[in-house]
C-alpha cells in the first residue's frame, strides 16, 4: 500500500524534523545503531492511496438511428458544441412519413367505425329496453281481454235466461190448457169450475203475455257478438304477447352483435393506433436530436450511407460527450481497496498540469477487478472537480490521492519509536531523568512515518528509537 501525508502534514513533519536535528541530535552511535530522540508533538495524520489512471466523461453516448434508411442528413461535425434537443442527423423520411398518413387515415376511419357501432349498439339497448317495457303493457291488455270474454259471457248467459224460447212455449201451452178446461167447465155448466178455469186462463195468459213482451231475441243475438268480440281481443292480445317474447329474443340477439361489433371496431381502432404510434416512432428515430448539452466528440458517418435496421447491425452514428462532467478512472491494488469507499475525498493530479491540485470524491469503485501482470486491480471513479476552461481534456494522465483516513491534532512519533515487549504490549522508549524506560501505550492511525498515539503518552515528552546508519552520524528518521 502505498501511504502518503498531505502537503500541511508534510511541513508539519518538515519542522519537526529540523527540531529534532538541531535540538536532539544522536545519543551516539556504535556498531551501525544509533539512538535518536523526538518530543511528542501534535499534528495532523492522514493515510492515503495513490491510483493512476486516465480522465474519462461520466455523460457519454454513442447515438444511433432507431431505424433503418438512407442518410439525409449530418448537421454537426466534430467539436461541435451542442444543446439538449438539437437535431444532429436524420434519415430521407419521405416513406415513413407516407406511412404515417396513411396510419393517421386508418386510425381516423377505425375511430369513425367505432362510434357509429356504438350508436348502434346503443340504439339496440334501446329498442330492447322499450320492448322490455311494453310487456306490462300487453299482459294488462291479455287481463283486460280476458276479463271482457268473461263479462260478455256473463251477459249473455242473463239474457238467453231472461229470453228462452223453450219458457215462451210453455207459457203457450199452459194458455191452451187453461182454455180447453174452460169450455169443459161451460160444457158441464158447472159455474163454480167455470169460475175457476176463467181464473186459471187469466193467469196464463198474463204469465204468456208477460214472457211475450219481455222477449228480445235481438238482444241474445248482440250478446252473442260481443262474446265473439271479446274473444277475439283475448286472441290477440295473447299472440301480442306471444310476439313480444319473439321480439325480447330476437332485440336481445341485435344488442350482443352490436356489442360484438363494438369490440371488433374498438380493436381494429387500438390496432390503427398501435400502427400510428409504430409509425410515428419509426419518423421520430428516423433523427438523432442530442440527449444533453455537449460536444460532438466524433462522426461516424457521412450523407449518403445506407443504414442498416439496428435490430440487425446497430451502429452508431454520433458520439456526444459532456466535457463538463469529468471523472478520474483510476487503478487500485488489492491491497488498498479495502480502504477505499463511496464519498471519500481524493487530491487529483493531472500529468498535463502539473502545477494544480483538483478535489475529487469518489463515486463508484468497481467490483469485479481485472489482472495485469499478476497484479489484482481494480477501477475506482472520482467525480471531478475542476473549472469549465482550465484546460482538462477526456483521455488525459492523471493521478489521485483518495483520502482513507485523516486524524487531526492528534499525539504522534515516529512509526520506528514504536515497538512490542516480551508480553506483546505496544512500547515506546521515553527518556525520564537521562533514564531510558520503556511505556506502553496505544497506537491509533499509522501512516508508515509517523504513528498515533491514542494513550501512554504527554505532549512534549522525550521518545528515543534506534536505527541503523553506515556511519556514526547524526541523521533524521
Amino acid at each position: 500500500m502505498k501511504k502518503k501525508v498531505v502537503p500541511g502534514l508534510i511541513l508539519s513533519i518538515t519542522l519537526l524534523a529540523l527540531l529534532w536535528t538541531t535540538a536532539c541530535g544522536s545519543m551516539g552511535a556504535q556498531d551501525g545503531v544509533s539512538q535518536q530522540k523526538v518530543k511528542v508533538a501534535r499534528g495532523d495524520l492522514t493515510v492515503s492511496v495513490t491510483g493512476n489512471g486516465k480522465i474519462e466523461t461520466s455523460r457519454e453516448a454513442r447515438l444511433t438511428f432507431g431505424s433503418a434508411g438512407r442518410v439525409a442528413e449530418i448537421l454537426v461535425e466534430e467539436g461541435d458544441e451542442v444543446k439538449s434537443g438539437d437535431l444532429l442527423a436524420r434519415l430521407d423520411t419521405s416513406s415513413l412519413e407516407l406511412a404515417e398518413t396513411q396510419a393517421q387515415l386508418s386510425l381516423t376511419q377505425a375511430e369513425v367505425a367505432l362510434v357509429q357501432a356504438q350508436i348502434a349498439g346503443q340504439m339496440a339497448e334501446y329498442n330492447l329496453k322499450n320492448t322490455r317495457d311494453s310487456e306490462d303493457a300487453l299482459k294488462m291488455a291479455l287481463l283486460n281481454a280476458q276479463i271482457n270474454v268473461d263479462t260478455a259471457e256473463y251477459s249473455l248467459s242473463i239474457a238467453e235466461e231472461t229470453h228462452t224460447w223453450p219458457a215462451l212455449k210453455i207459457a203457450e201451452a199452459d194458455v191452451e190448457k187453461a182454455e180447453a178446461f174452460l169450455q169443459y167447465a161451460l160444457d158441464k155448466g158447472m159455474e163454480l169450475l167455470v169460475l175457476r178455469a176463467q181464473a186459471e186462463l187469466t193467469a196464463a195468459e198474463a204469465q204468456y203475455d208477460a214472457i211475450v213482451q219481455g222477449y228480445d231475441p235481438e238482444e241474445v243475438a248482440i250478446k252473442k257478438k260481443q262474446v265473439e268480440v271479446a274473444e277475439m281481443s283475448l286472441a290477440q292480445a295473447q299472440k301480442n304477447l306471444d310476439k313480444l317474447a319473439e321480439d325480447i329474443a330476437m332485440q336481445e340477439l341485435q344488442v350482443a352483435s352490436a356489442a360484438q361489433a363494438v369490440e371488433q371496431a374498438q380493436q381494429s381502432a387500438d390496432l390503427a393506433s398501435l400502427s400510428l404510434d409504430e409509425a410515428q416512432r419509426q419518423l421520430d428515430e428516423a433523427t438523432i436530436i442530442a440527449p444533453f448539452d455537449g460536444v460532438v466528440a466524433m462522426v461516424l458517418v457521412k450523407e449518403g450511407d445506407i443504414m442498416p435496421s439496428p435490430s440487425m447491425a446497430p451502429q452508431a452514428v454520433v458520439q456526444l460527450i459532456d466535457p463538463s462532467s469529468l471523472e478520474l478512472v483510476i487503478e487500485v491494488d488489492e491491497i488498498d481497496i479495502p480502504l477505499v469507499g463511496l464519498g471519500q475525498e481524493a487530491v487529483v493530479t493531472v500529468d498535463a498540469l502539473p502545477d494544480a491540485d483538483f478535489q475529487g470524491v469518489i463515486t463508484a469503485v468497481h467490483p469485479v477487478p481485472k489482472e495485469v501482470g499478476g497484479v489484482v486491480l481494480y477501477n475506482v471513479r472520482i467525480d471531478l472537480d475542476a473549472p469549465k476552461n482550465i484546460g482538462i481534456k477526456v483521455g488525459m494522465s492523471a493521478s489521485a490521492d483518495i483520502v482513507a483516513e485523516k486524524h487531526e491534532n492528534v499525539l504522534m512519533v515516529p512509526s520506528r519509536a514504536v515497538d512490542k515487549n516480551d508480553q506483546g504490549q505496544t512500547i515506546v522508549k521515553v527518556m525520564e531523568n537521562e533514564e531510558i524506560q520503556e511505556r506502553v501505550v496505544v497506537v491509533g492511525l499509522d501512516d508508515g512515518l509517523r504513528a498515533e498515539i491514542v494513550s501512554g503518552l504527554e505532549e512534549g515528552e522525550t521518545v528515543v528509537y534506534e536505527v541503523r546508519v553506515k556511519s556514526a552520524s547524526m541523521s533524521m528518521f
